[in-house]
């Protein structure tokens, strides 16, 4: 690599993009990667403070910068992931489709402890949109020795990939919503809405709602008929306290529910309780779903949507930013809350 001053830089070929930040106005790319010097080109320059070009030839053993994050990003993705780039250097990762964030944090750290590459990603297992970026990847010097790239290909080799986005299934639920007071009639149903629209926005839907009053047996007997009836998730609402008129949980066990965990340590939604009656997934939601934007259900709703079979270590793992700060204007999924996890 060689330096050329700029007043002898028209007919060079630039060998790497150059960026002009306009304080307040813009910052982006305003020299693309070959571009040919022209003499107007050269008062552009000194004003973004470049009295000098770097012209480079690539010898053998050397990989351009937007080559070598192209080759990295190639890489490391998944399925549900596609690229876009380079520009200035860096390859964006971006989801094919909408899902279940997927990041294998062990890969990212390894692959991160090379002085001479980053890899930057969003929080594993949350929801992503369709188009939204999800990790970017460049080299740290304008080219990188080969080996090391060779390295990198040694250390994919016999790992999963490091980022995907799993699509979500489409879940027929049933949900049964439990008090004598709806049941009665004394109270309209407030939370069969809310949970309606948590399961759509997934592509899911309920099949059917079945209104039952504070009864153990009652509440197992509903989730069996659903479950004959085709039901791939049931979602229970209500009951779901230490309150000894709430049977919720020992309905759920009657039913032949093999509980993961009841309590999950998330504020709200502490008294979440997550069953499975064979391959079906069995909630028990707690009252906040009702009134809170997001709860521990909106944790554990995408993971099972997406096809896991949730553990209690992963609920374990909501516990660092399982504190819900109450945003005036809630911008989940794209905050801290429940993201603390390995």
């Amino acid at each position: 690599m060689k330096t050329i001053s700029v007043y002898e830089a028209e007919g060079m070929v630039l060998g790497h993009d150059m960026t002009q930040i306009i304080p307040g106005k813009f910052k982006g790319r305003a020299f693309k990667k070959g571009h040919i010097i022209s003499k107007e080109d050269i008062n552009q320059l000194l004003d973004m403070g470049k009295e000098h070009i770097y012209v480079f030839d690539l010898k053998d053993g050397l990989v351009h910068e937007d080559d070598a994050a192209r080759r990295i990003a190639q890489l490391a993705s998944g399925s549900g992931v596609v690229l876009s780039g380079p520009k200035e250097g860096k390859v964006e990762l971006i989801a094919g489709c909408s899902g279940l964030l997927k990041v294998n944090t062990g890969l990212l750290y390894a692959l991160n402890e090379d002085e001479e590459i980053i890899f930057a990603t969003l929080h594993s297992n949350q929801h992503v949109k369709e188009r939204q970026v999800l990790a970017g990847t460049r080299i740290i010097p304008l080219v990188i020795d080969e080996n090391r790239l060779r390295r990198v290909e040694e250390l994919f080799r016999n790992n999963s990939p490091l980022i995907s986005v799993k699509p979500y299934h489409s879940f027929d639920a049933g949900l049964i919503t439990t008090g004598s007071e709806v049941f009665s009639g004394r109270i309209e149903d407030k939370f069969g809405p809310v949970v309606k629209e948590k399961i759509e926005k997934y592509g899911s839907r309920i099949m059917r709602q079945v209104l039952v009053s504070d009864c153990a047996e009652k509440i197992a007997a509903e989730i069996t008929a659903l479950i004959q009836e085709g039901a791939e998730m049931i979602l229970v609402t209500g009951g779901m306290s230490v309150d000894p008129e709430d049977v919720t949980p020992m309905g759920i066990r009657l039913a032949g529910g093999k509980v993961v965990t009841y309590g999950a340590p998330v504020l709200p939604g502490a008294m979440l309780m997550l069953a499975y009656i064979e391959d079906v997934p069995v909630m028990g939601l707690p009252g906040c779903v009702m009134y809170n934007r997001i709860s521990s259900f909106d944790l554990v709703l995408p993971r099972i949507l997406a096809g896991e079979r949730v553990s209690r270590k992963d609920i374990i793992s909501f516990a660092q930013g399982g504190l819900c700060t109450n945003c005036e204007v809630c911008q989940f999924p794209n905050c801290g809350f429940g993201k603390g996890g390995y």
